[in-house]
């Protein structure tokens, strides 16, 4: 089939911060006595609305009897992480070469915040082919998995959430493309993916798994239907 639009999560699809987040946050979560195993960070957090994931934090440090999160923890992790990306962060292989032949509408639906995002899709040579259709998580009452940011997006773009395409790396991700009435594909191609990647996004419902970007490229050009 044809779609309408194409609605791009951002991190762990557009661009290979995944990584960068989790190794920082693991990092830094295990200093004030979060330990996280990695299949359960991933799961839990991925692709998490901003609010849901420091409201969840903060209940996880109580229930240790730690109280709230220390006051100065949210800046100390934003400016590690910061220093990483500017240092580090590159886009997934193949992105561009998509994106400059793909001539249809398409958006940005990221969990990042706005001024971030904005950030790394300029780092990464990426803003030229979205702008003005950049949209965030802080934009909309309901991060992911609510439905929220992909109707924000899709209503910007003028477009059918039923004839919208999303694109997600995340189990929190496909539920919110799901919930918003939208096919999803599930993208196993930044450099997170791990094992058990694949079917963690089938079990949260998504329509195909993609590995690559030129994959997604050729499915796009034969107009291909979800299986």
């Amino acid at each position: 089939m044809a779609f309408e639009a194409i609605l791009f999560d951002c991190d762990g699809v557009l661009v290979d911060s995944e990584l960068i987040y989790v190794d920082v946050e693991r990092e830094h979560l295990a200093r004030i006595g979060l330990h996280y195993d990695l299949d359960e960070y991933m799961d839990r957090f991925q692709g998490l609305g901003g609010t849901d994931f420091w409201a969840t934090l903060d209940r996880d440090h109580r229930a240790l009897g730690k109280g709230p999160l220390p006051e100065n923890f949210s800046a100390d992790l934003d400016a590690a992480t910061m220093e990483r990306i500017n240092r580090e962060l590159s886009e997934i292989a193949g992105i561009k070469q998509l994106l400059q032949n793909h001539g249809g509408s398409r958006a940005v639906a990221s969990s990042s915040r706005l001024a971030r995002l904005v950030h790394k899709l300029q780092h990464t040579g990426l803003y030229a082919y979205f702008e003005p259709h950049i949209y965030s998580g802080e934009q909309v009452p309901n991060g992911k998995p609510a439905p929220d940011l992909f109707l924000f997006a899709a209503q910007k773009l003028g477009a059918d959430p039923n004839s919208c395409l999303v694109i997600e790396d995340s189990a929190n991700g496909v539920k919110a493309g799901l919930a918003a009435g939208m096919t999803v594909w599930g993208f196993i191609g930044g450099g997170h993916s791990h094992h058990g990647h694949a079917d963690q996004l089938r079990q949260a419902g998504a329509h195909r798994i993609v590995d690559t970007h030129d994959d997604l490229a050729g499915l796009l050009r034969s107009g291909s239907t979800p299986a």
